[in-house]
């Protein structure tokens, strides 16, 4: 029997072969890269819409929320503040490189809500507002500071108005963790109510016992010797007292980049969102039969007529973001924007449904 015996070919692939491989492996080389390339740019767009819109959402949120609390539990008027000749000039928490003021000379109160049309930076080529928040501490409880002459160990205002004690509220002096209540300190606002008027004054000082009040403080709203809206003009009776927050918003470079900026009081301001572009707001007015809206600041005169903070029924907000890094695909940058309308309740607000 004759075996049989494969043979094998030595010869290799000839050079057309070899071309027409490295073709096919360039071809599906190259669509592979780019399918890679566009999922990294689809990637990458996803990733900069989500940081615009997160900037969106974390600085309107607050700013509506804030807005929304305003002038709770306080005057619809809102609060008398040192005022007359013998007043100067009261502070108002301002952007950097900036020094506005509350107006205590045309004005005797501070409202609840004090708007400021392009008084922000200038970013990108577009003004920025700014606007002032004031509502009432919803977890520490008011008290009522007696005269100095009251019996026993009640909460008792000086004969001068600059300080009081707490008596037994320890509260105000230690706070209370479990009840989310935070203790009086240095820089907090009071705010002072009795039959005779309303004042507001900043906390200097405080002790075992004491709140005080010294002339000098960041805002100056501890002027007894005004001739109108200080303390001194309402004391004699006993007095509700109550902490009051003041909320300033406004945009300002943080590191070199545009932030939605907060500022509790006279506090450092803290960074709630960026990269922000735009903060633009407007209110509506209620007058029960012009009814402005779309007013830039207050006070408004239409008509003849002069429009306070108080008539604000709502406030229209709009704010302008975009991502931190430019697309690839523009190479430029993408942006986000909202606009929402905020009822104040505490003020204006008018229920269509009564």
């Amino acid at each position: 029997m004759t075996a049989i015996r494969t043979v094998r070919s030595e010869a290799g692939f000839t050079l057309i072969e070899l071309m027409i491989a490295a073709l096919v492996t360039t071809v599906i080389m190259g669509v592979a890269f780019s399918t890679f390339d566009n999922a990294l740019q689809l990637n990458e767009s996803v990733l900069n819409q989500a940081d615009s819109s997160q900037n969106l959402r974390a600085g309107t949120n607050i700013l509506t929320r804030d807005l929304m609390q305003a002038g709770r539990n306080l005057p619809i008027g809102g609060i008398s503040i040192p005022s007359g000749n013998a007043a100067s000039a009261i502070h108002r928490p301002s952007p950097p490189n900036q020094a506005y003021l509350f107006d205590n000379t045309t004005a005797t109160s501070l409202s609840s809500i004090v708007t400021g049309s392009a008084k922000g930076p200038t970013v990108d080529g577009r003004t920025t507002d700014i606007v002032t928040i004031l509502m009432d501490d919803p977890f520490l409880s008011s008290l009522t500071v007696n005269t100095s002459t009251t019996a026993g160990a009640v909460p008792k205002l000086t004969v001068t108005g600059d300080a009081f004690s707490v008596g037994t509220n320890t509260a105000w002096l230690q706070g209370d963790s479990a009840e989310e209540i935070a203790a009086i300190k240095v820089g907090d606002l009071i705010y002072f109510l009795n039959a005779t008027g309303s004042t507001i004054q900043t906390v200097t000082k405080v002790d075992t016992s004491n709140v005080y009040f010294e002339a000098g403080d960041p805002f100056n709203f501890n002027q007894r010797s005004a001739t109108a809206g200080s303390i001194t003009q309402i004391l004699g009776s006993a007095m509700t007292v109550r902490r009051v927050y003041m909320y300033s918003y406004w945009v300002a470079q943080d590191a070199g980049v545009p932030r939605l900026m907060r500022a509790l009081n006279m506090y450092p301001a803290t960074a709630l969102a960026g990269i922000v572009e735009d903060l633009d707001l407007n209110y509506d007015l209620v007058d029960g039969v012009v009814n402005p809206v779309n007013v830039n600041d207050l006070p408004f005169t239409s008509g003849g007529n002069t429009f306070s903070a108080s008539q604000i029924r709502k406030v229209n907000v709009h704010v302008g973001v975009r991502s931190e890094t430019k697309s690839k695909n523009s190479n430029d940058y993408l942006r986000n924007h909202v606009s929402t309308v905020v009822s104040v309740r505490n003020l204006a607000y008018v229920d269509r449904y009564k």
